[in-house]
């Protein structure tokens, strides 16, 4: 670890951090990194200009909640273990290269859990994500996004 790094902290964190600069840990967050770029680079655009363009308008909730209680269990489960990955990474890729924020909203739309739709839509709404993801959409000629009449 810096020197510059264990005077900052705490006594009780050096023990804690000190093992993450350890070449080993850095080739493998290295790698990690390059992985997750490459991967958010490709999967994500064809993703996102895969959605119904109505999917977050609150008039699609119903049918999209019905559709999934048509399915397997081990298909929630699967779509769920799969979404919580994603959402991880995206955090990872926030301070790592890679498309943390659309990360984020692949691995939520893939999730289920209460109160899903609206953290969904408080982030898709936020004008600097949605124009990312129409623009997106619009390379893959796709209609934009219809977030609906309604913002709750």
């Amino acid at each position: 670890m810096p020197h510059w790094l264990s005077e900052l902290l705490p006594s009780w964190a050096e023990p804690v951090v000190s093992p993450l600069f350890d070449p080993r840990v850095l080739s493998v967050l290295g790698a990690l990194s390059v992985l997750l770029f490459v991967v958010s680079v490709v999967a994500l655009p064809w993703l996102v200009a895969r959605l119904p363009s109505d999917y977050f308008a609150p008039r699609s909730l119903a049918v999209r909640r019905r559709a999934l209680q048509l399915r397997h269990p081990l298909y929630a489960i699967v779509r769920n273990l799969f979404g919580l990955l994603l959402v991880v990474c995206g955090l990872l890729m926030l301070f790592l290269p890679g498309q943390g924020l659309l990360t984020i909203i692949v691995g939520l739309v893939l999730a289920e859990f209460p109160g899903k739709d609206r953290v969904e839509r408080a982030i898709v709404s936020a004008p600097p994500v949605l124009r990312a993801l129409n623009a997106i959409r619009r390379r893959a000629k796709r209609p934009p996004l219809d977030l609906g009449e309604s913002n709750d």
